[in-house]
C-alpha cells in the first residue's frame, strides 16, 4: 500500500506584540468625506449659501405669492438645517479624532444629501423659471423684486453645487464597500 504520510514541519511562534502597537489599516481619508476638514468646509459652504438664499428670499415682501418661491424657502431652510447638523457632527469628529466611516452613518449621510440636494435643485430650477417669466416674458420687474429673486435663486444653485460633492463622495464610499 502506497499512501502518502503527512509531514510535520516546525512552525515558529508569532512575534510577541503589545496590543496597543498593532498598526491599524484604514482607508485614506478623502477630503470632503464626513469627519475631514474638507467635509467640514463643504458643510459650512452649504449652510452659508442655503441660509443666504433663504434670507434674501424672505427679505422680499411678495415671495409668498408664488408657490415656487415658497418651495425655495422651504428647501433652503431644510438644506441649511441639514448642513448645520452635519457640520456640527464633522466638528465633533475632528475634535475627538473619531472616524465617521460607519456603514449606517454613511448611508444616512448619502440619503440625506441626495434628498436635500434634489429638493434644493428642483426649487432653484422652479424659482429660476418663475424669475425668467416675471422678468423677461411679462416685463414686470419694475413692480417686483427681480434682482432679489435672481440672487436667491443663484445662491440656491450654488448651495446645490456644494452639496453635490458631499453626496457623490458619500455614495462612492458606500458603493465601494
Amino acid at each position: 500500500m502506497s499512501a502518502s504520510h503527512p509531514a510535520v514541519h516546525p512552525v515558529e511562534a508569532p512575534p510577541a506584540t503589545d496590543a496597543n502597537d498593532v498598526p491599524r489599516v484604514r482607508m485614506k481619508d478623502t477630503q470632503g468625506m464626513p469627519g475631514t476638514v474638507g467635509g467640514l468646509a463643504l458643510r459650512l459652504l452649504q449652510f452659508a449659501f442655503a441660509v443666504g438664499a433663504l434670507c434674501v428670499m424672505v427679505s422680499t415682501s411678495d415671495f409668498s405669492s408664488v408657490t415656487a418661491f415658497r418651495y425655495l424657502v422651504a428647501a433652503t431652510a431644510l438644506q441649511g438645517l441639514w448642513s448645520l447638523v452635519l457640520a456640527v457632527m464633522d466638528t465633533y469628529a475632528l475634535l475627538v479624532k473619531r472616524c465617521l466611516r460607519n456603514s449606517r452613518v454613511i448611508t444616512l449621510f448619502s440619503i440625506g444629501d441626495g434628498v436635500t440636494s434634489t429638493l434644493t435643485f428642483a426649487s432653484a430650477c422652479a424659482s429660476a423659471g418663475i424669475t425668467v417669466l416675471i422678468g423677461n416674458d411679462l416685463g414686470l420687474c419694475g413692480q417686483n423684486h427681480c434682482s432679489r429673486f435672481e440672487t436667491a435663486t443663484a445662491l440656491a444653485f450654488i448651495s446645490w453645487f456644494t452639496v453635490s460633492p458631499s453626496f457623490l463622495l458619500n455614495f462612492w464610499s458606500l458603493a465601494s464597500r
